[in-house]
């Protein structure tokens, strides 16, 4: 069976592997506190050109969007995200579940405006009643979104803008920031993402690693006792030196930027692919998630040879799904779905 299901579906780069043999016997300081760790963050910082941030380091994605929402939100507070969003829509309620209301809002190909946002804000706040209500909190993206489109430099500094004006965070969930940062369509670099963003995480585990999550709060913004708050959570992990060996990796030798290039290549070939032989697109996806509408029995034959990820349902005949790249993508494997194609 080919693959295309999504971009965590093999192991960790070969590179973390062996510097995780490597220093397998090693004695180190648990719960974050050893010395990869504090090497990994150093790297981070002059990655994101701030050398203040404040990194934290997580094991997966939904944890991290839940305890980060949860430790900057007070109870009587939640998140404003697209309707699309992934903590509104594929996270079982993980944000619900610690007390905070996810405000959906209307997007545009999986992206916020700030205009729609500052809507639901001036609405709010001109509400009378608005002291019964939730408060919003909190304005939540992720980037690449879910339809792998990407937010452009211009609208992150109008939303942020909006977001200080209101005195609130802005939070960006960088599950597959790697690939949002390669692509050719971007005029984002991480230091500028580091500059505009309140707090966003890294994303490892869809970019090469085992497992991991890197997150970052910009401005000397880390909630009070985040440590404690990640613990209640359940999510302190007792080996810390697994995230801080494979960050330290990640981000030596520009290893980060590197490998998720290899997802924009392989998708750039796949897009021409199915372009060449008719297929239609849902939309223009300039990261690592191609969205092809397809006949259902044609669908149900591809199956039985490839693996991809239901989206939604197109109409009675049609569905959408997506074929995802990732930085472990071949183009022996691309060339191989040309032949089912």
């Amino acid at each position: 069976m080919l693959s295309f299901e999504c971009d965590y579906n093999k192991g960790a780069h070969g590179k973390i592997l062996k510097r995780l043999a490597e220093t397998n016997e090693e004695p180190l300081s648990g719960y974050g506190s050893d010395k990869y760790c504090t090497m990994a963050k150093e790297k981070i910082r002059a990655s994101c050109q701030n050398p203040e941030a404040e990194v934290h380091f997580l094991t997966g994605g939904t944890q991290t969007n839940q305890i980060v929402i949860d430790a900057m939100l007070t109870k009587y507070q939640g998140v404003i995200a697209a309707e699309t969003g992934h903590v509104s829509q594929h996270e079982a309620g993980a944000i619900e579940f610690t007390g905070h209301k996810v405000i959906t809002l209307p997007h545009t190909e999986g992206k916020l405006a700030a205009e729609t946002v500052r809507r639901c804000l001036e609405e709010f706040y001109g509400d009378e009643n608005h002291e019964h209500m939730v408060f919003p909190g909190m304005v939540y993206i992720s980037h690449p979104t879910e339809y792998g489109t990407l937010y452009s430099l211009r609208e992150l500094e109008e939303l942020s803008a909006l977001c200080r004006e209101y005195g609130i965070p802005f939070y960006m969930d960088g599950a597959r920031l790697g690939y949002g940062l390669a692509s050719r369509e971007t005029d984002v670099a991480l230091p500028d993402i580091a500059r505009i963003m309140d707090v966003f995480y890294i994303g490892g585990t869809k970019v090469g690693a085992l497992c991991g999550e890197a997150v970052v709060f910009t401005h000397h913004n880390t909630p009070e006792h985040f440590l404690t708050t990640v613990k209640q959570h359940g999510a302190l992990l007792a080996k810390g030196r697994l995230l801080g060996v494979q960050f330290d990796t990640l981000f030596t030798d520009n290893l980060y930027m590197e490998i998720s290039r290899n997802a924009i290549e392989t998708a750039d070939v796949l897009k021409k692919l199915f372009k060449e032989k008719g297929y239609r697109f849902l939309l223009d996806s300039p990261a690592n998630q191609i969205f092809i509408v397809l006949e259902n029995d044609r669908l149900e034959r591809l199956k039985k040879q490839v693996n991809v990820s239901f989206w939604e349902r197109a109409d009675e005949g049609h569905t959408v799904v997506r074929f995802a790249t990732s930085w472990a993508t071949t183009m022996e494997e691309i060339e191989a779905l040309e032949e089912l194609l």
